[in-house]
């Protein structure tokens, strides 16, 4: 198992031939948006529409090939809820990358996204890397979020933008893939530079700021 530092920084592990690189993903967003059916339809897909919600915090780990590395994730599933987010935000630290979720059929879990995002600059490292995912675009006939809005959003907070759907399998492993992938350029464009943090300087990973980019547009 790597180390805390290794999850941080993303750095090769040499004890563990197992994996390459260890990156620790958080999925937040507000309660009942489909975190924990988002995660298990890529971790283990299966989905099933009877999860409670979820308590504090959990859990899956995943391993996959990207550019000829082994890389394991540790994808972490949070509570939603008010009532959670002294216990959640606690792990926001170390994480490279995070999938801020909303619902497109609530227009309240739409309207917290920027809460969402302020926590994530203040409790997470300047640089972590971040996807906007409307969820559920299998329920068209009951969405309030247009889909405009959620790219002008994600554009507005520099992020990139896929619509989703956990039950229907629409954008899962892609948005997770994506993600992996902008972790995996921001890397590699701070060692080419020989930025200290990748070397374990305490600020954690300074990856260089993101420009806006391309739409993704929901595939359902």
């Amino acid at each position: 198992m790597a180390s805390a530092t290794d999850a941080r920084y993303g750095q090769k592990e040499s004890s563990d031939q197992n994996f390459d690189y260890m990156f620790k993903i958080l999925i937040i967003g507000n309660s009942s948006v489909g975190k924990t059916s988002f995660l298990f339809r890529y971790a283990d897909d299966s989905f099933t529409p009877a999860f409670v919600s979820t308590v504090g915090i959990d859990f899956k780990v995943k391993t996959i090939y990207r550019n000829d590395k082994r890389i394991k994730l540790q994808i972490w599933d949070t509570a939603g809820q008010e009532r959670y987010r002294t216990i959640t935000t606690a792990y926001y630290r170390g994480a490279m990358g995070f999938i801020l979720m909303y619902d497109i059929t609530n227009e309240e879990s739409f309207n917290a996204v920027q809460d969402w995002s302020t926590q994530i600059k203040t409790y997470s490292w300047d640089n972590a890397q971040v996807l906007l995912v409307g969820n559920k675009c299998d329920m068209e006939d009951e969405r309030v979020v247009s889909s405009e809005r959620g790219r002008q959003l994600a554009e507005h907070l520099g992020f990139e933008f896929f619509e989703a759907s956990a039950k229907d399998n629409i954008n899962v492993k892609q948005t997770f893939e994506r993600l992996v992938d902008i972790i995996c350029e921001k890397m590699s464009e701070s060692l080419d530079a020989a930025d200290p943090a990748v070397t374990g300087a305490k600020q954690g990973p300074q990856l260089t700021d993101q420009q806006a980019p391309p739409h993704q547009d929901c595939a359902c």
